[in-house]
């Protein structure tokens, strides 16, 4: 699938990039010169907002030159790219009404209706992005992009990664591929917007490194400098989560501002989304690590998901009242497996299944300066309770500085793995009836080019639910903390400049006040970025090149579970403390970005390597890692 969505895109950008160079040939040189404005190349979000195409090249885009293509300065990746992320800080910002599905650990790049984009562009565009990977592999997302006419946008786009990886069976293999149009009337009072999306990510999975194979990693022994020599805990395991969706909204606007003495909009809308997803982990042999089985060969469990949703909305703007709108939604949701499991102490069920009426509101208004906001959501019948309240304010101050202020209140259900788990380890099959997790939270923002950005975050929960080990078991079960959760996050950005030089910092310090035993994150994490950045032959060459330093304490790390595929607290292990060190050099060439990046450069100097993405699962060695994000505009 992933070769075969790769030749596509291929095969497509480049037969764009012929015909549109066989018909320039026709123009003159006085069209040639006279390109669209970058400002017209305008890309849409889910939450429609607009921003357009930056071809410019900085820190932030460094710093989101990864797999993910986003900053990951709160993540820790594992050795290979394509596989999961250990969680250094939080922020919970999620407002979904009911359990989100299995296997969260894999499903950082797995793209939601929020995550999708729409375009409107005077000129053909596209965009590669290319990434050298660990071991027979690359990493590669192509897009591209159209309006076939001043009103209909369509854009197709392929991420696909595959790895091999520094250790046994660690293979990752995923792929993304996304269609979206967009099309409005030439009164632009009726507009559409649609996309699908199909997304697979495989991993192998081999437990970690052996207990004997641990210090022969931390002691750098010379024989096991290549990493395929150390002894993993077994080399027969893969997980899979792979998720289908189609999802389409549109609205149509009954009263339009004609101009602007107008006052008010009143628009009806309508979305409609369907989404199958399934998690799959299976085993040629079990390991005794996870305790018995009732299997004993070919272990294949898989849990599913069907998801559609179907909203109606209505949206009023005034230019006195602000911005209204209400809506009133049913969700039918189908969650489980194939078959019943009967245990000599009960029953477990093999589906939660059933449907939900929700309804909700949305307000903004400026206000004397002041932008004000608010949400409220809630399911107002379904066997699931949940509810969301949502209000802030922000004020700026000589387009300079930023001040926001924020409340949120969320409850919702534990995640379906919570709830019902099968497996075919006897240890790995539960059916819980738990609380509702309920989260409040307040937070406080500064955006100032002078000074610095700010962001101070409490959040304080109840009835958290995590994994962990029970005493006395080998593997995680479910958990929910009798105990409050209270958790304080600050992060400060600043970036100091020299005449040609430049010194970027990010640090985070955040404290869990009560409830640390089920909630465990590093005290402080901190990134640094010192560079150098000018112009090179007669400015046709802008370059970067510096040092990231990034480094985070000792804490009790969370465990990962390959079964689950899931992060599950551990108080035995404390790992972190080391740091992190890459040096780069980084050019933009007219449209095109050039990266190279030496990753943890500093493992070659240490005598011990004590790095570590969870326990028994060691990060990356020193690796040069080359890569380029190419725009062509058409």
């Amino acid at each position: 699938m992933n070769k075969t969505f790769l030749l596509f895109i291929f095969l497509l950008v480049s037969g764009t990039v012929f015909s549109q160079t066989g018909t320039g040939d026709t123009t003159t040189k006085k069209e040639k010169k006279e390109k669209p404005s970058i400002t017209l190349y305008k890309i849409i979000s889910a939450q429609r907002d607009t921003t357009y195409v930056d071809t410019t090249l900085s820190m932030e885009k460094m710093y989101r030159f990864n797999y993910l293509r986003r900053d990951a300065f709160e993540l820790l990746p594992f050795a290979n790219i394509g596989h999961t992320y250990n969680q250094l800080a939080y922020s919970f910002d999620k407002q979904n009404l009911k359990p989100l599905f299995a296997a969260q650990s894999h499903h950082h790049n797995y793209m939601e209706i929020s995550d999708m984009s729409y375009y409107h562009i005077p000129t053909p565009l596209t965009e590669l992005f290319y990434k050298t990977a660990f071991n027979q592999g690359q990493q590669l997302d192509a897009f591209f992009t159209i309006n076939t006419s001043q009103q209909f946008n369509f854009s197709l786009a392929y991420k696909g990664v595959r790895s091999l990886g520094q250790y046994q069976s660690n293979l990752a293999s995923t792929g993304n591929f996304r269609f979206t149009s967009h099309y409005f009337t030439k009164n632009k009072r009726y507009t559409i917007k649609a996309h699908i999306a199909a997304q697979d990510i495989l991993n192998e999975e081999n437990g970690g490194l052996q207990a004997s194979s641990i210090p022969l990693f931390i002691n750098d022994v010379s024989d096991f400098k290549d990493r395929g020599r150390l002894d993993v805990n077994f080399e027969d395991g893969e997980n899979k989560l792979e998720g289908l969706r189609f999802y389409g909204e549109h609205e149509y606007k009954l009263i339009r501002r004609k101009d602007s003495t107008s006052q008010n909009e009143l628009t009806l809308g309508n979305i409609i989304s369907y989404e199958d997803k399934f998690y799959r982990y299976r085993q040629a042999n079990p390991y005794s690590g996870f305790g018995p089985s009732y299997k004993t060969q070919d272990l294949n469990t898989k849990v599913k998901m069907e998801d559609m949703n179907i909203q109606g909305y209505v949206r009023y703007k005034n230019d006195i009242l602000g911005d209204l709108s209400a809506f009133i939604g049913y969700t039918d949701y189908n969650y489980g497996y194939n078959s019943v499991l009967i245990l000599d102490d009960g029953r477990i069920t093999n589906r939660l299944k059933g449907n939900l009426v929700q309804a909700g509101a949305t307000y903004e208004k400026e206000y004397k300066g002041f932008q004000l906001y608010g949400k409220g959501a809630i399911n107002i019948s379904g066997d699931l309770d949940a509810n969301v309240l949502q209000a802030g304010a922000s004020f700026n101050y000589k387009d300079e500085h930023q001040v926001k202020a924020e409340i949120n209140i969320h409850s919702v259900a534990p995640n379906f793995n919570f709830l019902l788990y099968q497996s075919d380890y006897v240890n790995y099959n539960w059916q819980n009836d738990l609380n509702n997790v309920k989260t409040q939270q307040l937070k406080f923002e500064l955006k100032s080019e002078k000074f610095l950005d700010a962001t101070v975050e409490y959040t304080g929960i109840d009835d958290y639910t995590y994994f962990a080990i029970k005493a006395n078991d080998s593997t995680p079960t479910p958990h929910q903390n009798a105990d409050r959760v209270d958790y304080l996050k600050i992060k400060l950005e600043k970036e100091f400049r020299y005449k040609k030089f430049a010194l970027a910092n990010t640090i985070i310090y955040q404290e869990a006040l009560s409830g640390e035993s089920a909630f465990n994150v590093p005290q402080v994490i901190t990134r640094n970025s010192l560079y150098y950045q000018d112009e090179w032959f007669k400015k046709a060459m802008f370059m970067q090149t510096g040092v990231t330093f990034k480094y985070f304490t000792k804490y009790n790390m969370n465990a990962y579970d390959p079964v689950l595929a899931e992060f599950y607290v551990q108080n035995d292990d404390e790992l972190g403390g080391f740091p992190l060190v890459d040096l780069f050099f980084n050019a933009k060439v007219r449209q095109t970005r050039i990266f190279f990046i030496y990753e943890h450069i500093n493992s070659l100097f240490t005598s011990k390597n004590e790095y570590f993405s969870a326990p028994g699962y060691p990060y990356r060695d020193a690796v040069i890692r080359f890569g380029v994000v190419w725009n062509f505009f058409l």
